[in-house]
This record gives structure tokens, sequence and C-alpha cells, in this order.
């Protein structure tokens, strides 16, 4: 059955005037005249049946359809320009990889070991996009997700990655920690996880939920550096503080809870070869990673 899709030369056409409101801009951008820009237009107009601008003696601008439209048009035009683009800088070599990942993760695991992935496989890109909650992948671009949480989602496999590892952390300056006077800083969408983690150390403190509390792991390292009170974070979130010594652990405790990293993608992406390359390449660093970190 023939697709119900317009001319590409009538959607850049459209899209560029709906950028600059203006189909003279559109016609200088695309190096065609102003009534080539209407023509194109008019033909988009007629072959949905619908206005996409309202034209009078100032100009034209969109109507409420039209700005509908040019929002998702220019999303499919940009994903379309990038694929084309990566193609051509390939060579048809390779592929290209969408990622939806969990910024934090990606930010201080995933992007530190991202150049040993080009230097192995130079012919593969990585695109990579800030996804915090399941999503389906049908409605979206992306080929995998690098999540936290359940592994489950309907339609997809996974591969385990790594638990997470929480340590209690704090600046050198505060001395010997006493769990009692000092202050301990809270991580404000886990309510709890100081009481799991004195628990996981056979320990009881009154004031476990007690403390300013902050939304961003990011927030919490940066409180603890500036001598705030105890944090407690995932340890490959504060990775480079320790080395730097700007963060201590205040003890010895690793607690593997259990929220853990998963790799998740589409079933009938699977066979993706690109996929399979970055899935290996994946499961073999988080596998170095924890072996390192005494954590198998």
């Amino acid at each position: 059955m023939r697709r119900k899709i317009p001319s590409t030369a009538a959607l850049s056409a459209f899209e560029a005037a709906a950028r600059h409101q203006s189909f003279t801009k559109a016609a200088d951008e695309l190096a065609v005249t102003q009534s080539a820009i209407c023509r194109q237009i008019g033909a988009l107009e007629e072959f949905l049946d619908l206005k996409l601008f309202r034209r009078g003696r100032r100009g034209v601008a969109l109507t409420e359809a039209g700005l509908i439209y040019s929002r998702q048009i220019s999303a499919r035009l940009d994903e379309v320009e990038r694929d084309t683009l990566a193609l051509m800088a390939k060579g048809g070599q390779g592929g290209t990889l969408e990622l939806g990942v969990v910024p934090t993760f990606a930010t201080k695991w995933l992007l530190p070991r991202m150049p040993h992935f080009a230097a192995e496989h130079p012919e593969i890109t990585i695109n990579l996009s800030a996804r915090t909650q399941p999503f389906m992948f049908d409605d979206t671009p992306f080929d995998a997700a690098i999540y936290a949480g359940q592994s489950s989602w309907p339609g997809s496999d996974s591969l385990f990655l790594m638990r997470e590892n929480l340590i209690a952390v704090c600046s050198p300056a505060l001395g010997r920690v006493d769990w009692r006077r000092h202050t301990l800083l809270q991580q404000s969408t886990r309510p709890y996880a100081w009481r799991d983690w004195f628990a996981s150390r056979h320990m009881e403190v009154d004031n476990d939920m007690s403390g300013p509390r902050f939304e961003l792991f990011s927030m919490l390292a940066e409180a603890a550096i500036h001598g705030m009170g105890v944090a407690l974070i995932p340890r490959f979130l504060v990775e480079d503080e320790l080395r730097r010594g700007v963060l201590v652990q205040a003890v010895s405790h690793q607690y593997l809870n259990e929220r853990s990293y998963y790799l998740i993608y589409p079933e009938n992406k699977a066979g993706n070869p690109a996929l399979a390359v970055f899935r290996t390449w994946l499961e073999r660093q988080a596998r170095e990673y924890s072996a390192a970190m005494g954590l198998d």
C-alpha cells in the first residue's frame, strides 16, 4: 500500500517557513524563489486538506495545526539529517546506536570508558540521551537503554551490568565520624537509605532520617566536599573525588542494595550487529569494574 507521506521538498519548505515565520526567509535559506515556497506549502496544505499558515498583510503566521505539525516535522527532519550524515561519514560501514541513559551513570561511569570503545570500534557511533524512567521503544528512536531499577520491560531483553554499591563519604577535614553527632546528608527520593545502610552494619541510629535533603547525588557530593556532613552515594559517582582526596570513605563498608543497572533493548533489536558489539563490550567493562571493586 502506498504511504501517505508528502514530498520531502514540501516538508523542507514548510519547516523552514515555520521556523522563520516567513516565506521570504525560507526562500533565501533554501536558495529558491518565494513563489516556489508558496507553491510547495500550498501543495502540502492541499495534501493535508487543512491550512498550516494564516496569510495577512503583515506576513504569515502558523495556525494551531501548523504549529503542532511544524514541531513534529522539524524533529523528523533532524533525525533524517542526522542519520544521513552518519551514513555518509561511515561510508555505509558500521552503524549508529541511539541510547537512552541514566544521566549520572552515563556521565560518571560510561563516558570515561567510551574513548576505549571508540578506539576499538571507530565504525560505530554511540549517541546518548538522558532518560530516567522506563519507556516504550516503539515510541522513541532508541535502540537500547541503560536503566537503574527492574530489568523487566515488556517486549525487551536485558543484560545485568552491576548492583548499586552505596558508600558513606565525607570531607577528610571532618575527621573520625560520630554517627550520632555528625550531620547525615539525605537523598530526598530515598528517605530510608541511611536506615537500610545502618541495618546492613547491624546498627541503629536515632537520627538516620534527619539532615538536609538534596534531590541529586551530585548535590550530595558537593555538600559533603564542603564539610556539611556525611553523604551516602553510589561509589561509581564519586570515584574521581575519592582519587583526588576531596572525599574519603567515612568507614570501609560497602552496601549492595537492591537497585541494579541493566542494558535494556527490544527483542527485535537483539540481532543488530552494532548493538551486539556494544553489548559485548559493555558486559566486559561492567565485569572488570565489579571485579576491581570486589563486587563479584
